[in-house]
Parts: structure tokens; C-alpha cells; sequence
């Protein structure tokens, strides 16, 4: 599975972007999806999740109420809407498939930069 983000960029505080990440093969659908971010000098961490089928949805306890995960199998892309920006959500955002519900992410793409301004 190769992953491909996009939708990274600069924006105000209170603002919102959209990040996209598109992944090639045909069994995209049968794998459980998350996004991830590190910003400048500290770990990379955990953002959200969703399962396979896109029934199930998990968030980082600072980004709930703001972040959205959605998938689109059909498309073979998995969503991060963002809304209501702040500047420590200022990082590259990867996003990364693993191959079953809650399991170990094997397939990473190369990450976006997300900057929000204050």
C-alpha cells in the first residue's frame, strides 16, 4: 500500500483545512486507517483513527470536537477535517494504514505541513 497525503498548509488560528490521503491497491478497504503528526523537536503522535469499514472512530483527547476521520473506500482515501486551528496543532501530518483493526501501522506515507498561525 503506498500513501500519498495532501491538503497541508498555512492558516490563521480558528481555521480549518481539509487533509487527504490517497492510497493505491485494491484492498485499501480492508484496512483500519490513522492519522498521525509531529511537530518540530517532539515525538510523533497519535491523532485519530478509524476502522475498515469506517464504523468505528478514535481521537486524541486534544483534538476531539475538532478533528474528524473519514473514509471514502471507494476512492481509496482516508479524510482529516480540521476545524477550530490552533497553533499547537502546527506539525506534519502522516497518515498510515495498518492491517487489521487496532493493530501495528505498517504502510506510512511522507506527511503533509499543517501550519497555523496565531
Amino acid at each position: 500500500v503506498q500513501l500519498v497525503e495532501s491538503g497541508g498548509g498555512l492558516v490563521q488560528a480558528g481555521g480549518s483545512l481539509r487533509l487527504s490521503c490517497a492510497a493505491s491497491g485494491r484492498t485499501f478497504s480492508t484496512y483500519a486507517m490513522g492519522w498521525f503528526r509531529q511537530a518540530p523537536g517532539k515525538a510523533r503522535e497519535f491523532v485519530a483513527r478509524i476502522t475498515w469499514g469506517g464504523r468505528n472512530t478514535y481521537y486524541a483527547d486534544s483534538v476531539k470536537g475538532r478533528l474528524t476521520i473519514s473514509r471514502d473506500n471507494a476512492k481509496n482515501t482516508v479524510y482529516l477535517q480540521m476545524n477550530s486551528l490552533k497553533p499547537e496543532d502546527t506539525a506534519v501530518y502522516y497518515c498510515a494504514a495498518a492491517g487489521t483493526d487496532g493493530g501495528t501501522y505498517s504502510y506510512w506515507g511522507q506527511g503533509t505541513q499543517v501550519t497555523v498561525s496565531s
